[in-house]
């Protein structure tokens, strides 16, 4: 009995994960072979980027223009503190930390592979005057966090990038 009890739970989670359009990331592909990446000269997001694109397998990092099927440029890496909150006593309680990331894909003719983007990560947290040091060392891990999203959002972009046609 307990085993009917667990094929049948065992199947309707198997059915509500395919309803759900869950899927299992499964292989990388490109429309290109070999790419470029330029950007800000030592630039973490460039390094994770590459390291990310290396790893996946599918294509072939290359350092001369010539070599490269596409270009993808990172134009822009910025990051933004503001104040997102005040305590009543007009003292900051709540920061909200930005990452922008623009960048654009074209072959060495200039033909864009996809239009020209920008990728905006948002991330909020609460600042305590008597944990100065902790909150340091938080949004220092949050900013890594969202430089691995926003890797993460490009690799997306790059597979749904399409080769332009002449």
């Amino acid at each position: 009995m307990h085993t009917a009890i667990r094929a049948v739970a065992g199947f309707a989670l198997a059915a509500l994960l395919a309803a759900c359009g869950f899927h299992l990331r499964g292989d990388v592909t490109y429309a290109f072979a070999t790419l470029q990446v330029t950007g800000p000269p030592q630039s973490p997001i460039v390094i994770e980027l590459k390291r990310t694109l290396q790893s996946s397998g599918n294509v072939k990092l290359v350092e001369v223009p010539k070599d490269a099927q596409a270009i993808l440029d990172v134009t822009n890496v910025s990051d933004d503190k503001g104040v997102l909150s005040l305590s009543g006593g007009g003292r900051v309680s709540e920061y909200v930390l930005t990452k922008r990331v623009s960048f654009n894909l074209h072959d060495i003719e200039g033909r864009d592979w996809m239009p020209a983007g920008e990728i905006t990560v948002r991330r909020s947290y609460t600042f305590s005057e008597s944990e100065v040091l902790a909150r340091q060392s938080q949004e220092q891990q949050m900013l890594r966090d969202m430089q691995t999203d926003v890797v993460q959002q490009i690799i997306r972009r790059l597979q749904a990038a399409k080769k332009p046609v002449a």
